[in-house]
């Protein structure tokens, strides 16, 4: 899939999201955010919902869903689901679809999927997981002082998974934590994007992009107990060394192995010295066995610009021995490419076979790697 945005849509900083899922028929289920001078991201957002029966060899649009934006797209109980906020800083909102995403259900109250209001929510679309008998969405509001990155407050939603999801009332929402602002010698500007993730002790986890200067290689482990009721964090433990993040990342867990895997922006050393937060023209397949122990695997995606060319905000699920992922993509197009590397001109669809053998023999940069000694 290769879904070109012109640069004329392109408009403030916040791109089209997108995510994926894997119906029980086996058809995958895509979604992009719409955005640009003519969108509506401010007053009620709009989704756009894509279908593939090939495995992603090719695709068509199957429906817009009004009201949603930032979202996650997810499949609980034979039915499909996007969650999110309801536009820019919105309430947050989720949907139901029980036809495979033909048609979705409208959030009117808190009955019908109107799930938080009285805040400015902020999220992306990151892992809705099931894990001790709960459903699991890490969330934001942007609620403290300051401005972007100081301005979010992590929480976890949670509720049984036999619940009906539609309802506010199922949902658990812990206590919301703020920046504390000397953390990491005072280079700690924010946290968001945060991850639901289990632990290897079977508790549950938000792990979060860092906006962490000057190499962003950090993100934050939170702790998440009492049925999603109580999250805490420790900063004297709680980061940890992560390649690539201060940018968006999805983290799952393989339950084949137990171990963990991400799609990251790691940075390697040709690219080092710029702003961290903007170099996403490397996308690495990485990995870790614990948790707090991140290693790079693969180079997946590269481009030697990083002004105007990324692969970035990157959502992906496992399908048997292969991840699929989607990408907002930075890339040329014929018509003078995106204008920089976040303001993306792409959603692409990409397949990365047999992830769990691969190694950096594998890589898309192995001859940067060999004429520049880039050993991550």
């Amino acid at each position: 899939m290769r879904l070109h945005l012109p640069e004329s849509t392109l408009v403030h900083p916040e791109l089209p999201s997108c995510h994926l899922a894997i119906l029980p028929s086996g058809e995958y289920l895509a979604k992009y955010d719409e955005y640009g001078p003519k969108s509506t991201e401010y007053g009620h957002a709009v989704t756009h919902v894509l279908h593939s029966a090939d495995r992603g060899e090719s695709w068509r649009h199957l429906t817009q869903v009004d009201g949603i934006y930032w979202a996650s797209i997810f499949v609980h109980r034979d039915a499909a689901y996007i969650i999110g906020t309801s536009r820019y800083h919105g309430d947050v909102v989720i949907v139901k679809s029980t036809d495979g995403g033909k048609s979705w259900s409208a959030p009117k109250d808190s009955q019908s999927g109107i799930l938080l209001t009285g805040a400015k929510y902020h999220c992306a679309p990151v892992p809705v997981i099931v894990h001790g008998g709960r459903i699991w969405r890490a969330m934001e509001d942007a609620m403290g002082p300051d401005g972007w990155g100081g301005h979010f407050r992590t929480f976890m939603m949670s509720a049984p998974v036999a619940a009906d999801l539609l309802k506010a009332e199922s949902w658990t929402c812990s206590n919301r934590l703020a920046r504390g602002t000397g953390w990491l010698n005072d280079k700690f500007n924010g946290w968001l994007e945060g991850n639901a993730v289990e632990t290897p002790d079977g508790q549950m986890a938000n792990i979060l992009r860092v906006d962490y200067q000057p190499k962003g290689g950090k993100a934050a482990i939170v702790n998440i107990r009492d049925h999603g009721e109580t999250a805490t964090f420790d900063p004297s433990s709680g980061f940890i060394d992560f390649p690539g993040g201060c940018k968006k990342f999805t983290i799952r867990r393989d339950h084949q192995t137990g171990s963990y895997w991400s799609l990251s922006n790691y940075i390697p050393p040709r690219h080092q010295g710029g702003n961290p937060e903007r170099t996403r023209n490397t996308l690495a397949l990485v990995h870790s066995d614990n948790l707090q122990e991140w290693s790079v695997r693969c180079i997946v995606l590269y481009h030697p610009d990083p002004t105007r060319h990324a692969f970035q905000y990157v959502d992906w699920v496992f399908d048997a021995d292969d991840i699929i992922a989607v990408s907002r993509t930075a890339y040329d197009d014929g018509f003078g490419g995106a204008h920089n590397q976040h303001d993306a001109n792409y959603i692409t669809f990409h397949r990365f076979k047999n992830f769990r053998q691969t190694t950096m023999r594998d890589s898309v940069m192995r001859a940067l790697r060999r004429s520049n000694r880039d050993e991550p």
